[in-house]
């Protein structure tokens, strides 16, 4: 089973930026989709990113297009998400997913899920 570990979070000011890690372990995670998402307080889990599993093929929210990028390393078996540009609105925990079909197609499967990673960003 598929253990991920989400880090690099943090307190920043409004345009600033940070990159999120999710470092996973007890499989690799080549074959599989990974996806950030993220809950601020009182409001339900939202998508925020994903990619295919060469790195090729990402898909954005609309709230964070133009100014996330979400990239993978499976040498390192890790996932990466750049936020640049940060706004309060970003405030939320940020969850790293995978899905536990290999070769997934079509929409996305979270299954596996980190612990999540506190951003908050500061008018």
């Amino acid at each position: 089973q598929v253990q991920l570990v989400e880090s690099g979070g943090g307190l920043v000011q409004a345009g600033d930026s940070l990159r999120l890690s999710c470092a996973a372990s007890g499989r690799t995670i080549s074959a599989y989709r990974m996806g950030w998402f993220r809950q601020a307080p009182g409001k339900e889990r939202e998508f925020v990113a994903q990619i295919g599993w060469s790195g090729v093929s990402t898909s954005y929210a609309d709230s964070v297009k133009g100014r996330f990028s979400i990239s993978r390393d499976n040498a390192k078996n890790t996932v990466y998400l750049q936020m640049n540009s940060l706004k309060p609105e970003d405030t939320a925990v940020y969850y790293c997913a995978t899905e536990t079909t290999r070769w997934g197609t079509g929409g996305f499967n979270p299954a596996s899920w980190g612990q999540g990673t506190q951003v908050t960003v500061s008018s």
